[in-house]
């Protein structure tokens, strides 16, 4: 028996939710008794890999033939290490491959669990329901169990120690679905999903030639970028960027939402957010009610003098 947890990479490099992914099952397989492995692919550098024993890890599987992850190469390293536990990020990897992993060892399965499991009478872990209005605490009773974490959900702590790695083969002419994920980057290769900051724009910035300013403030920030569905819809940004309930949920620590209404359509993929800032110039916008701190005021007015103080706040750290 031992806890497998996939850890995702990105040309090369591991996420920055690996991290938490790993503590995290690190931190169930010392509830159950038992070690946590880490499963990745491609050709992360051996020192990163190491690294993963800092947050728990006691082995590292590195499928270093495999280009794109299947459920196959994880159905594999479960069944070769023994795993009842199975940890995934719920990220676009992970909700494409959890799935397919659960009905191939007839795992039962919960995904955007954000919490650690109660194991002092079975196995019961909680997510958000409803848009993230409401709490479910779901009882898994299968013998296999599979588990997708909401980002920025527990954090990672780290512990210390080196993991062991291990090539780990697999066979590149077994059937089966590949999911290789183009990640989508935004200001300063931040990638979307991973971003500590999101700044946000809608229909308030009137057109895509005035993104200047958010991708300014994004660059200065070290943020991704994001914006509203409309905006995405008519062609004023990819549909990568695009978060909110048929979008891309995010938890970042901190997101900025400019000239964005606050549809709850909107708020649902961004409502985890640690701390949320709205700068719109209707003081009516639902978007306030949901904000942590809010700015009632022209973008093209606010958004340069923001750009500006945060220059000037970087300097005075230097």
């Amino acid at each position: 028996m031992s806890v497998l947890v996939f850890a995702d990479s990105n040309n090369g490099k591991l996420l920055k939710s690996v991290a938490e992914v790993v503590s995290y099952g690190s931190k169930i397989a010392g509830k159950l008794g038992t070690n946590c492995i880490a499963l990745t692919y491609g050709e992360v550098s051996r020192d990163e890999l190491e690294e993963l024993g800092n947050y728990g890890a006691s082995k590292v599987l590195a499928a270093k033939n495999a280009s794109s992850v299947t459920a196959n190469l994880v159905v594999s390293a479960a069944n070769d290490e023994g795993a009842d536990v199975i940890i995934f990020s719920h990220d676009g990897t992970g909700k494409a491959i959890a799935p397919r992993v659960a009905a191939k060892l007839d795992a039962g399965i919960v995904t955007g669990v954000i919490d650690y499991p109660n194991t002092d009478s079975g196995f019961i872990v909680k997510r958000t329901v409803f848009s993230g209005k409401a709490f479910a605490n779901v009882s898994i009773t299968s013998e296999k169990k599979i588990i997708s974490l909401m980002p920025n959900s527990v954090g990672a702590e780290a512990t210390g120690g080196s993991a062991e790695v291990v090539e780990y083969t697999v066979d590149a002419g077994e059937t089966g679905i590949n999911v290789k994920e183009f990640k989508k980057k935004g200001s300063e290769g931040v990638l979307l999903t991973e971003a500590d900051i999101v700044v946000s724009a809608g229909r308030g910035l009137k057109g895509p030639e005035n993104w200047g300013i958010i991708e300014e403030l994004a660059k200065e920030m070290g943020a991704a970028t994001a914006c509203s569905r409309p905006v995405a819809d008519i062609g004023w940004r990819p549909h990568h960027e695009h978060v909110g309930q048929t979008g891309i949920a995010v938890r970042p620590n901190l997101y900025i939402a400019i000239g964005i209404s606050g549809a709850i359509q909107h708020l649902a993929g961004v409502n985890q957010s640690k701390v949320m800032v709205v700068i719109n110039t209707d003081s009516e916008a639902p978007f306030f009610k949901a904000a942590d701190y809010g700015i009632v005021g022209d973008a093209f007015q606010v958004v340069p003098k923001l750009i500006e103080a945060y220059k000037k706040f970087k300097a005075s750290q230097n």
